[in-house]
């Protein structure tokens, strides 16, 4: 099944690239003619040495160098060009991929975010990074250095022979270079993201870190993740600067052998003085390609490793198939032996729950931490996916819903509130600015946004809010609440609430309720359930009550207090 997941990735990533075939065809085209106007140095030093020397006939020199200058600005013209189009090939090949690869860095995110979802838009720009640099382009001249060897030939085989090792040992070395670089660059990778995921959570807490003191004890976790990494990285670029080093002499070498084995032929009357020019030519020619690909091996590295990357990332998060629109739901939902298993987990967090909640009214989920009330809003929002039971609302499954749709229909106030980089007003209308003053007046923050220095405009940054907890949680139930959903879910919405806030909570719920909404409240303060008319109860994600607010909580309450007495009982102990 894995390798079927990965597949179907490298499948969708393989039809972006061969999107793009005719500009393939058209730069290898290019690339021919461009390596053989690359032949004109060496024909030019031939004719020069050969001819124009011995007949001292300065009209053919400036005839030659005529030509020569022709044919250089068409080659320089070709390489240009090849070089533009290979850009706007990766410009759409990315185009082509962002918005797929986008949406499954959410999916995946909301899931969990691991290490594919953290770094997938960074790999589709190494691909396109790679797709663009001079090291491409040297792959489409790479199959054309024999022609330069040929030439080599037809000057002196000797010469060729020469060429032809030095060439292999080139080769010999890229190989090896790749065989050395590949496990320490790989961790490395990994070392970098995890140093990067412990430095944006310190900025992103900084306050409570600075308030608990513990500044000293993640700045050494940091800088262990950060010397390991430093640590492979330097080894890796070690490893290639080494054979880069090796590579650069090795062709100087074979440059000035070249020319010492050409002096020495000429000597011996075997060939001509132009052909000690001309080979050198060829010889340096044929040797740029494998140079270049040497040069920028890590930028094919991370090419590859971001092509890898992509794949299993849209593996794991595949397109979902196109739904029928449904229109807009009555505030119907229910539950029947509802099962969920959160991602990477093998025990259901939730097991056999079921309830109903009806139009105009709201239903109270209790229970201790880790009971699974959580889950059961995150399940009802559409964020987790049941493995067994149904969950409907108006009489269909969620997954039958456009997932973006389904977002409109059940509005959400998560535990922990997050606001995006924007104004208020763009927070409360989830970043679409339409309604979000009729939001914030249903959910009684009206007022205390118009207190705000800049009111509705007040700019607020993610990581860094000068917004109290309360204040932000009354912002995050407006945002539910905009565009008036059918359904509202409201995971402890007042955890950072003070009595007012409090009090515009429940006010908010009796709005929703008279609007023929339905909310759903995930709470721990008896404060959050006084609008309820129905009550869950959960206990290891299993129900233990559920019906009418009042029932159940006396029935709680009997429950809890036989318990106390059972323990309390000398005759129950053994």
């Amino acid at each position: 099944m894995k390798v079927r997941a990965q597949h179907s990735g490298d499948l969708e990533l393989r039809a972006a690239w061969n999107q793009n075939c005719r500009p393939y065809w058209i730069v290898g085209l290019f690339s021919l003619f461009s390596n053989l106007m690359m032949l004109t140095g060496p024909i030019y030093m031939l004719q020069v040495y050969d001819r124009v020397l011995g007949s001292k006939s300065q009209e053919t020199l400036v005839a030659l160098s005529l030509l020569v200058v022709l044919l250089y600005g068409v080659m320089g013209v070709l390489d240009w060009s090849r070089g533009r189009i290979m850009t706007r090939v990766g410009a759409r090949f990315q185009n082509a991929l962002d918005e797929q690869v986008f949406a499954a860095v959410l999916q995946r995110s909301a899931k969990g975010a691991d290490f594919h979802s953290q770094t997938g838009l960074r790999n589709i720009e190494a691909i396109r990074r790679f797709m663009a640099a001079p090291v491409f382009l040297a792959c489409f001249d790479l199959p054309w250095a024999p022609i330069f060897l040929i030439g080599i030939f037809i000057l002196h085989p000797m010469l060729g022979w020469l060429a032809v090792a030095g060439a292999l040992v080139l080769v010999t070395l890229t190989c090896l270079n790749q065989w050395f670089m590949h496990q320490s660059q790989s961790a490395a990778g990994v070392l970098r993201f995890q140093a990067g995921e412990i430095a944006d959570q310190m900025r992103d807490e900084a306050e409570m870190i600075c308030a608990m003191g513990m500044q000293e004890i993640v700045r050494q976790r940091w800088l262990k993740e950060r010397k390991g990494a430093l640590d492979h990285q330097t080894r890796t670029s070690d490893v290639t600067g080494g054979f880069s080093s090796l590579t650069k002499t090795l062709r100087l070498f074979l440059q000035s052998a070249m020319l010492g084995l050409g002096a020495y032929l000429v000597l011996e009357n075997q060939m001509t003085a132009g052909g000690i020019i001309a080979g050198s030519i060829l010889l340096g020619r044929a040797l740029v390609p494998v140079e270049t690909i040497l040069n920028q091996w890590e930028v094919i590295q991370s090419a590859k490793a971001g092509w890898d990357g992509v794949g299993v990332l849209l593996s794991g998060a595949p397109v979902a198939p196109r739904r029928i629109e449904l229109p807009c739901p009555n505030a119907d939902l229910e539950a029947r032996s509802l099962t969920v298993v959160r991602s990477g987990e093998k025990i259901a967090a939730l097991r056999n729950v079921t309830f109903q909640v009806q139009t105009g009214q709201a239903i109270g989920v209790i229970g201790p931490s880790g009971s699974g009330k959580s889950t059961l809003a995150q399940a009802i929002t559409g964020a987790l996916q049941p493995v067994g039971g149904s969950l409907r609302l108006d009489a269909a499954a969620l997954d039958q819903y456009d997932p973006t749709r389904l977002g409109e229909y059940v509005g959400y106030l998560p535990q922990r509130v997050r606001l995006f980089d924007g104004t208020i007003s763009e927070n409360i209308a989830r970043l679409d600015p339409e309604m979000e003053i009729r939001a914030a007046k249903s959910a009684a923050a009206h007022e205390m946004i118009l207190e705000l220095p800049d009111g509705y405009e007040t700019r607020l940054r993610s990581a860094q809010s000068r917004l109290s907890g309360g204040q932000m949680q009354r912002i995050g139930l407006a945002r539910a609440m905009c565009g008036e959903p059918p359904i509202v879910v409201l995971d402890e919405p007042n955890s950072n609430l003070d009595a007012i806030g409090t009090d515009a909570l429940n006010a908010a719920i009796r709005t929703i309720k008279l609007r023929k909404g339905a909310v759903i409240v995930m709470a721990h303060r008896p404060a959050a359930i006084r609008e309820c008319d129905l009550l869950l109860v959960l206990e290891n994600g299993t129900p233990t009550a559920f019906g009418p607010r009042d029932e159940v909580l006396r029935k709680t309450v009997q429950n809890h207090h036989k318990m106390l007495l059972a323990s309390n009982d000398p005759k129950s102990t053994p």
